[in-house]
């Protein structure tokens, strides 16, 4: 009796699962025929599939409405995206159908805003939320958007000296927020997060440089937990301190409508994942509500800063294993045609984890492997799944190699990984950035794919390298 590949996934997983199915013996991703779109294109490649990012928005903007109804919450609901998460313009558009604000972290971001408002994707009413530690260039851009009659943009202060730039470049009333440092978790290496104002300083600091300044409102009260949303002491910790700060900041200052609540909520990587997305967001309204009412004052505005949820779930990478090498009795090496390191450099350097699928040969028996890359380094490498720290795929022989090569998938990769990686930029040992193929809705709702960028080639980096 054979074990076959698909026999270890339903055995071990609920399976088939929303955006996994096999159709005989190959892979389907969110319905998607990844075999049809290899042979079409090639290996190695990049896979967007659109339509999963409009569906987590919908999703997102659907658990916070109904525990919003559930709580009589009266404060609204706006669902920012951060853009650093994908900055391609293909993700963007499809993020602003969906009717949202962004998040930007840079000054080059600022030019992706004036970008889309020139071609009538954003309006000057469009919410822009300026997060991060902000150098002179991107104040002064952050600083021309609001000249220019941008009036929903509001700058978070990251610390207690870039009220003053603004200052020296806004020309009338700014609107601006309030980034709170928040303690990282106790295992971490630093206690308190080097971006942001303290929690004891915050009001001490409103009080002097805001609350008599006519030129300035602040709107926003902004914290960021690093781990993301997850039902854990330390996060609910945090939380409340942040709601109490609220609380007595509001109490001081009419203008203050909204908290941001930043780190996003966590994405599938794994075919086991589990996550109550709608009772942490119940849990959530639920805890602001109480926390208002307790204190008497109005149930402020709630901003997300969603990027990994946005897109993470909405890519792939897929390479072919170029060779088997047996290099001792214990590990079994497949090859593939890429580097993981460039492509994938979260699964190297915070060792991410995604979901690794096999494309084809799901009836053929399975096996334990190590995954290498093509690089030289020792380091690219990735062996380690949900399956008791190994890497279960199909076995094959040489001669079906020879007529059809295993297709490896690696999937929700659709966050950071093109921005880390310096896509299309100059790669670790010059190999090349893969082939990037989206597949979207077409004008008649039906689905299609197409090349959106081709390999990069030698004349491509060699340019880059001054040759």
């Amino acid at each position: 009796m054979i074990n076959k590949y698909l026999n270890l996934i339903e055995q071990t997983f609920y399976f088939p699962q929303e955006g996994f199915a096999v159709d005989d013996d190959l892979l389907r991703f969110n319905g998607v025929d990844l075999y049809d779109i290899i042979q079409t294109y090639g290996t190695p490649l990049k896979l967007t599939y659109l339509p999963k990012v409009s569906e987590q928005i919908q999703k997102a903007k659907k658990w916070f409405n109904d525990a919003i109804e559930k709580n009589n919450y009266q404060g609204n609901y706006h669902y920012c995206y951060c853009t650093k998460s994908n900055h391609f313009k293909h993700i963007l558009l499809e993020v602003l159908k969906n009717k949202v604000n962004l998040e930007t972290s840079s000054a080059f971001d600022i030019d992706i805003i004036q970008s889309l408002y020139n071609e009538n994707k954003i309006t000057k009413g469009t919410i822009i939320v300026n997060n991060g530690f902000k150098n002179e260039l991107y104040i002064k851009k952050i600083a021309e958007l609001i000249n220019d009659g941008f009036y929903n943009v509001i700058p978070v202060c990251d610390n207690v000296y870039e009220l003053e730039k603004y200052r020296q470049h806004v020309k009338d009333k700014c609107n601006v927020g309030i980034r709170v440092a928040t303690d990282e978790e106790p295992q971490f290496e630093f206690y308190t997060s080097r971006l942001g104002i303290p929690y004891k300083e915050v009001l001490s600091f409103y009080e002097a440089k805001l609350a008599n300044d006519p030129k300035f409102a602040l709107k926003m009260l902004h914290f960021f937990i690093d781990t993301g949303i997850k039902d854990s002491i330390y996060y609910w910790s945090e939380f409340k301190k942040i709601i109490k700060l609220y609380c007595q900041l509001k109490k001081k200052c009419t203008t203050l409508k909204a908290i941001n609540i930043g780190g996003g909520m966590p994405i599938k990587n794994s075919l086991g994942f589990e996550y109550d997305y709608a009772y942490m967001i119940n849990e959530i309204i639920n805890q602001i509500y109480e926390a208002c009412e307790e204190e008497g004052i109005p149930h402020p505005d709630i901003f997300t800063e969603f990027g990994k949820y946005t897109v993470g779930e909405s890519g792939a990478v897929i390479f072919s294993v170029l060779e088997q090498k047996q290099q001792n009795d214990a590990e079994l090496w497949y090859m593939i045609d890429n580097s993981l390191m460039n492509t994938l450099p979260d699964s190297w350097g915070i060792y991410e984890r995604f979901i690794v699928l096999p494309v084809n040969y799901w009836q053929n028996e399975y096996g334990k492997v190590n995954i290498g890359g093509l690089s030289c380094d020792n380091s690219d490498y990735y062996n380690s799944e949900v399956h008791v720290n190994q890497v279960y795929l199909p076995k094959f022989t040489k001669n079906q190699a020879n007529q059809n090569p295993l297709y490896i998938g690696f999937f929700n990769t659709g966050a950071y990984q093109e921005a880390l990686s310096g896509y299309g930029g100059v790669q670790h040992c010059l190999l090349p950035a893969p082939k990037h193929v989206i597949v979207y809705e077409n004008e008649q709702g039906k689905l299609t794919h197409k090349l959106l960028f081709p390999e990069q080639t030698s004349e491509d980096m060699l340019k880059i390298l001054g040759f």
